[in-house]
């Protein structure tokens, strides 16, 4: 008989200390619900200053990089329907090998205006060797030197232009690390008076000049 009456009072004091559980959680699952509620509430703030991402391109080998250029799409071919050009650098040789780097786009390129700022590259000995010559298709004008970050390159201005196309550039060239850096501002397009209506630029050529020397101000030379 005691044993009988011992089981369930056994069962009984069981069920009421797991209700007590229930009603008491521990005290380390009330503090890590708090900080969730907390975090939820009030989340982390973005990061900022200097612990933010510092450029949004970089190629250590090189050593050249580009900070935040706001208005402008970054690419990292040349490859555009409306630019027939892909090579790494403008005006460059058929025989002479490189690679296109990065780009920046101005946002609202299109086939009747573009603009892009464009970094090449080329270990080609004949490459290093003609870096800081004009091309063919350079101006007149006499070549100068300019500071990119510190750093000097050698700038020139070259153009084409065909039927109703064109292509101007501002074209700045380094030796750097054995190799040749290529930095070309381009502006390329198609005159809108040709088309029937006439079509209507994204932007003027002075604009996108303008822009491009923004985005110049924003490379980087890391090393």
């Amino acid at each position: 008989m005691n044993a009988i009456v011992r089981r369930p009072l056994f069962t009984a004091l069981a069920v009421a200390l797991l209700a007590g559980c229930e009603r008491a959680p521990k005290q380390e699952d009330v503090e890590a619900a708090a900080q969730t509620a907390a975090e939820i509430a009030d989340p982390a703030p973005p990061v900022t200053g200097r612990e933010a991402p510092q450029f949004q391109f970089s190629d250590d080998e090189i050593g050249i990089a580009l900070a935040p250029t706001p208005g402008f799409a970054l690419k990292r071919d040349f490859t555009r329907d409306y630019l027939s050009s892909g090579e790494w650098k403008t005006f460059a040789a058929a025989d002479v090998r490189g690679e296109p780097l990065v780009a920046l786009v101005l946002d609202g390129s299109d086939k009747i205006t573009a603009a892009e700022l464009r970094i090449g590259t080329s270990t080609d000995s004949h490459a290093v060797v003609t870096c800081l010559d004009p091309p063919k298709g350079a101006s007149t004008e006499a070549a100068d030197e300019v500071r990119i970050d510190g750093q000097p390159f050698q700038h020139f201005r070259a153009g084409d232009a065909a039927m109703s196309h064109y292509q101007s550039v501002e074209a700045y060239r380094h030796v750097r690390n054995e190799r040749c850096v290529a930095i070309d501002l381009l502006v390329a397009g198609t005159r809108p008076e040709v088309y029937d209506p006439p079509a209507t630029a994204p932007f003027d050529e002075a604009a996108a000049r303008a822009r491009l020397q923004e985005a110049l101000a924003a490379v980087r030379i890391t090393r």
